[in-house]
């Protein structure tokens, strides 16, 4: 199953892995090795700020200081995964999402946000999600996720507690309707 990056995975109501219950990721990565996503709607109890002043980097002017850090997946929860619009090119270790969205998990991005350069619109992960080359496609069979085209909008400018409801209402769903059932045979 091909074709998966640059959309969210939204959990399915009955989902009880305590790690992933009512989350909707974003796919950063899929391919016939496995898939990488990021978690974009459990924010931590960190700032950006916070984080700078974890790893002393200054950042007492960036216009970045007050965004929320989320809780990006149980993979390296240790490394940083910055999602944010721009080129894969401007910095050390990045992916080219799509032609408008980058994933970087070097050091550069952050050192730019804390001088208040880089990116205008960033989600900030610490830690990933991650499946196996066929993990994933086994879920989808088992009606573990549903699974729609992303958007910058939800990535970026919506509310982390309202992330999920609105990219099931774009597939004109109401996860609190849905069953257990597959719909397949």
């Amino acid at each position: 199953m091909q074709g998966l990056q640059d959309h969210f995975l939204l959990a399915m109501p009955h989902l009880d892995d305590e790690q992933f219950a009512g989350t909707v990721s974003y796919l950063c990565d899929h391919d016939d090795k496995g898939t990488l996503g990021l978690i974009i709607n459990q924010p931590l109890a960190l700032t950006l700020k916070g984080l700078f002043d974890q790893l002393e980097l200054g950042g007492e002017g960036s216009r970045h200081a007050d965004l929320t850090v989320f809780y990006g997946g149980p993979v390296h929860k240790d490394r940083g995964f910055i999602l944010h619009r721009g080129q894969a090119a401007d910095w050390d270790s990045s992916l080219q999402v799509t032609p408008d969205i980058a994933l970087t998990t070097s050091m550069d991005i952050l050192h730019a946000l804390a001088e208040d350069r880089g990116p205008d619109e960033v989600l900030v992960c610490l830690g990933c999600a991650g499946w196996e080359s066929d993990q994933l496609a086994q879920e989808l069979k088992d009606n573990t996720w549903l699974t729609v085209e992303a958007t910058p909008d939800i990535l970026f400018h919506t509310p982390p507690a309202e992330r999920l409801e609105l990219a099931a209402r774009s597939l004109g769903v109401d996860l609190s309707l849905l069953s257990r059932e597959a719909g397949h045979g």
